[in-house]
């Protein structure tokens, strides 16, 4: 089958800062027919983790600026009325997450609770710290993704310290905790370096992406889409790639059959982040229960690979399709230049989704330096 994309041009204005590019040209956004793109918020350097608050404000982390916005709300409109810097000077405030009406941010090495923050946006309270002096805060993938689970627990990835080693205790795991920051357990692990997760909305189990190895390839390993249905599953690293790779290094000591294979892989390198599960209404109806996913694109492939936003269509614990749902970020992908050169021909790269109240969808641009929307009109 034939499936007609949709093509149109967003205008919007980038920030100038060290780790983004501003260019002349725009993106030429490609999706499936009905959908239209937008820009929800500009001005948002180095947009990375979104949260929605009670009162619909949308929170975003960043990591290299240090900041957390608040992207205030326009009374229904498609954009937001003004962006708000909520907190500054943070060592990579990735992680944002909203529980009883606080904003929960993780930095590198800290959980920093904001109580009753969308009354204070403007004169933010001083946050208390939940837990001090977190995993792997110096080496590798420190940043941090936290998200509360159908349980009201704080879950918490910790990326691995290398490109591929045995990592200590509590590192290349997902931990979840109380919402005061106690009980840290091992949730799931094997995990590299997972930059998103959600739950399923019928099974509330927990999805996730996780990032695989470098330096074996451009073709191997896969990023993946894993399922962790209970605690205590182990997903492969370093011992095992993409469920039936093993590392020429490590895969002596455990076997790929002790491990959990991905749900789906999702192509090499292609820098697979943030996901959201749609429930909405307002997309097509072969779009319920979806996995949207994020795929920030490669930084060591000779040819550039993601650089895009996918759907996984779901079916119980199995994706029957993976296909594109917005493109655009790499224009002319076949011709771009491989290596890091590939990141400085983006026009983009996204790196979360979050769903809105309106059946709209959310995506964080962390080069572009803004927000998208991306609603369905029937």
């Amino acid at each position: 089958m034939i499936r007609k994309l949709s093509v149109f041009v967003v205008f919007s204005c980038a920030v100038m800062a060290p780790y983004a590019r501003v260019h002349a040209q725009m993106p030429r956004w490609v999706t499936p027919p009905g959908f239209q793109v937008s820009v929800f918020a500009d001005s948002v350097v180095n947009a990375r983790e979104m949260a929605l608050g009670p009162r619909g404000t949308v929170f975003v982390g960043s990591m290299f600026a240090g900041k957390v916005y608040a992207l205030v709300p326009s009374n229904g409109g498609p954009k937001a009325s003004r962006v708000v810097v909520v907190a500054s000077g943070l060592n990579q405030p990735n992680g944002v997450a909203i529980h009883n009406g606080a904003l929960y941010v993780a930095t590198s090495s800290r959980i920093l609770r904001f109580d009753d923050v969308e009354r204070h946006l403007d004169s933010p309270p001083t946050p208390v710290v939940v837990r001090d002096s977190l995993p792997n805060s110096s080496a590798g993938h420190t940043w941090k993704f936290i998200a509360f689970g159908p349980d009201n627990l704080l879950y918490m990835s910790v990326g691995a310290p290398c490109n591929v080693c045995v990592s200590p205790p509590m590192v290349s795991t997902i931990l979840r905790m109380k919402p005061d920051g106690s009980n840290l357990e091992v949730f799931a692990e094997g995990v590299r370096n997972s930059v998103g997760f959600d739950w399923h909305p019928k099974t509330h189990e927990l999805w996730f992406t996780d990032n695989g190895r470098d330096m074996m390839g451009d073709d191997v390993p896969n990023d993946e889409l894993n399922i962790a249905w209970k605690r205590g599953m182990h997903f492969g690293f370093p011992f095992c790639h993409q469920g039936d790779v093993p590392d020429p290094e490590f895969g002596k000591q455990r076997a790929c059959s002790t491990t959990e294979p991905p749900v789906q892989k999702l192509g090499a390198h292609v820098a697979a982040l943030g996901v959201t599960f749609y429930t909405g209404d307002t997309f097509p109806a072969n779009y319920k229960n979806a996995a949207i996913i994020a795929e920030h694109g490669s930084w060591n492939r000779s040819t550039p690979n993601g650089y895009r936003v996918m759907v996984a269509h779901t079916d119980g614990r199995r994706v029957t399709r993976y296909e594109p749902f917005l493109q655009g970020f790499m224009p002319n992908a076949s011709a771009a230049p491989g290596g890091r050169g590939a990141a400085r021909a983006a026009l983009g790269r996204p790196v979360d989704v979050l769903q809105m109240p309106d059946g709209s969808v959310l995506i964080s641009d962390d080069t572009g330096n803004r927000i998208l929307r991306v609603s369905y009109e029937r």
